[in-house]
């Protein structure tokens, strides 16, 4: 059972890296944004591993905190919830955003994730609300508190707009960083304004 590498990126493809361990090529699974951590880095790195054994492939999922990989294992549990699926919802929603949605039984948050539906939505409130309680009273403040509530509104109301859940998420991200207690209001403007500037 591979449960860690540790080693250098060496190439790099939609979704995939491969990691060189001491002369060795291991390609894992990742996600987007680890993706786009790793391809720019050539030092080397540490990827938490779930290893899926299957008669025909055995494949390996990577990622670089012990976090993630703990949230995938719980969503792959989840009835009709596959490994691809999973790294579809880790790619387009941080573990902080997604655990609010399920607490708040957000349906519209989860179905903007490809390969969720209503019916999925729905499965993955039911089942996972309880672990998300626990998960949230780990996760800090500042990620499931207030200011993540105006993180949460803020995205909304840009995508409402018409820009998509990615660069919503990233603007309003970067405008939440700035000095002190973000507004909904204050999010929207800061992240519209570096919206424009792209």
């Amino acid at each position: 059972m591979i449960a860690l590498l540790s080693g250098e990126p060496v190439l790099a493809g939609d979704r995939w890296v491969v990691i060189d361990v001491h002369g060795v090529g291991y390609q894992v699974q990742v996600t987007q944004p680890a993706l786009q951590q790793l391809v720019n880095t050539h030092e080397p790195v540490k990827l938490f591993i779930h290893m899926a054994v299957r008669e025909d492939a055995i494949t390996l999922y990577g990622f670089l905190h012990q976090s993630e990989l703990e949230m995938f294992r719980i969503l792959i549990g989840v009835t009709g919830i596959g490994p691809q699926i999973a790294m579809n919802l880790l790619s387009q929603i941080g573990i902080g955003e997604f655990a609010i949605a399920i607490l708040n039984e957000d349906e519209k948050v989860l179905t903007r994730i490809s390969g969720i539906g209503t019916k999925s939505a729905k499965r993955l409130i039911l089942e996972l609300r309880d672990k998300m309680k626990k998960i949230s009273e780990t996760i800090p403040r500042g990620e499931t508190g207030k200011d993540s509530m105006a993180v949460h509104d803020a995205v909304s109301a840009l995508v409402s707009l018409g820009f998509s859940e990615n660069e919503s998420r990233d603007a309003v991200n970067a405008a939440a960083r700035a000095p002190g207690t973000p507004s909904v209001q204050g999010l929207i403007k800061a992240a519209l304004v570096r919206l424009k500037e792209r």
